[in-house]
């Protein structure tokens, strides 16, 4: 793409709008516009730094996803998949974030954090694998194609204390705050508004203030816990509960892909130096539903929806690189990209074929047991009796 002149420094800053938090960093306003808001300055020269290749990779990981994303959910809907966790409407907080971490950082997801494990090198269909019941894990978090990430967890806030443990090691093993950029570890680790309230993250984020482990808590906060809205879980911001633990806190507007990887990195690089843990407060919305479970028709008004569909992080990513002079053959091509991602998706997950009915037995005792050895030969029985056409 060809920007214009000097096409993000720009004097003026934003204004907090009208019962907006003053402490939230943003520097893409809904339509797209450079406006960063006086807490945004902090982070003002890493985003002035950004190449047209970097902005131009951020806008393509985020619809990319969003195909598939998309296209997964499409096949749970056709019985492809058990479930499907959408993360429709959370991509800039994601992408920023997973861009901002180093090559020998940790990251531990949720189960939602799709784009963030493709980004590292997970390659998606070990998520399908995982919703359609034909792995326990999906990949292997010590393959390094799959950079240094961990696999999903559906046990809301356990894997807050799965990061901190890790963290504390890191501590113990003397793999960070050395003074070497290049060789210091950090963790990031995904979680939502609903987990934040699990007794787990408490706990994890007690040992990690403790013991200063090098750790971002990244809490995406998509206003609803399945059906209860952020205004009943908890009556402050969600980011003062980090504040509680002596970690610095930030908030930020978690559909500016831009804020979500300036304050990211920062976090990291402070953390990866020995400074101790962070968290993050990355304001978004859930556009889809909580899973495909769910039906949020049911707790939500579409007014709400279109509130926040008219702040969606990839329209708003789209108007900003038109404005610095980005093509239409660009966005054609990023199109193309996501089109691609989603057939062979489907493609591949059609393929995948199923599992036998006797594996359910498998992995459940570790040694012989009589009850499950009874009941698959009850169902070696059953099926039996439907060989030779016998009804």
């Amino acid at each position: 793409m060809t920007p214009p002149e000097d096409p993000v420094t720009i004097d003026a800053v934003a204004p907090a709008a009208e019962g907006e938090d003053p402490t939230l960093v943003r520097f893409l306003a809904a339509d797209g516009t450079f406006a960063p808001t006086p807490a945004a300055e902090r982070y003002r020269q890493a985003v002035d730094g950004l190449s047209d290749g970097d902005l131009a990779t951020f806008y393509r990981d985020m619809t990319v996803i969003r195909a598939f994303d998309v296209q997964a959910t499409n096949l749970q809907r056709q019985g492809q998949l058990a479930l499907w966790p959408p993360s429709y409407g959370q991509e800039a907080a994601q992408v920023g974030s997973a861009r901002a971490a180093r090559p020998q950082d940790h990251i531990f997801p949720s189960y939602r954090e799709h784009v963030v494990t493709k980004i590292r090198g997970v390659d998606p269909i070990d998520i399908i694998r995982v919703m359609r019941g034909l792995s326990h894990g999906g990949w292997d978090p010590t393959d390094p194609k799959n950079g240094n990430t961990h696999i999903y967890t559906l046990v809301l806030g356990s894997q807050t204390l799965h990061a901190t443990g890790f963290g504390m090691g890191l501590v113990f093993d003397g793999r960070c705050g050395t003074g070497d950029p290049a060789r210091d570890e950090a963790v990031i680790v995904y979680y939502g508004d609903g987990a934040s309230s699990q007794g787990d993250v408490h706990e994890a984020m007690v040992f990690a203030a403790s013991y200063r482990t090098p750790e971002v808590f990244f809490l995406q906060n998509n206003q609803w816990a399945i059906s209860v809205p952020v205004s009943t879980q908890s009556r402050s911001p969600l980011y003062k509960r980090g504040e509680g633990y002596g970690m610095p806190s930030t908030l930020v507007d978690g559909n500016d892909v831009l804020a979500s990887w300036a304050v990211t990195r920062a976090a990291l690089d402070e953390a990866r130096a020995g400074e101790g843990p962070r968290a993050i407060e990355a304001m978004t919305y859930r556009l889809g539903a909580h899973t495909t479970s769910d039906d949020p028709t049911k707790y939500r008004t579409s007014d709400e929806e279109e509130s926040w569909r008219r702040r969606d992080p990839i329209a708003r990513m789209r108007a900003f690189l038109l404005a610095r002079g980005a093509s239409e053959a660009f966005f054609a091509d990023v199109d193309a990209e996501a089109q691609a991602l989603a057939d062979d998706t489907r493609a591949r997950t059609n393929a995948l074929g199923g599992l036998e009915a006797d594996t359910m037995f498998a992995h459940v005792y570790s040694e012989a047991h009589p009850l499950i050895a009874e009941q698959r030969r009850w169902l070696a029985e059953y099926e039996a009796s439907f060989e030779g056409g016998a009804s």
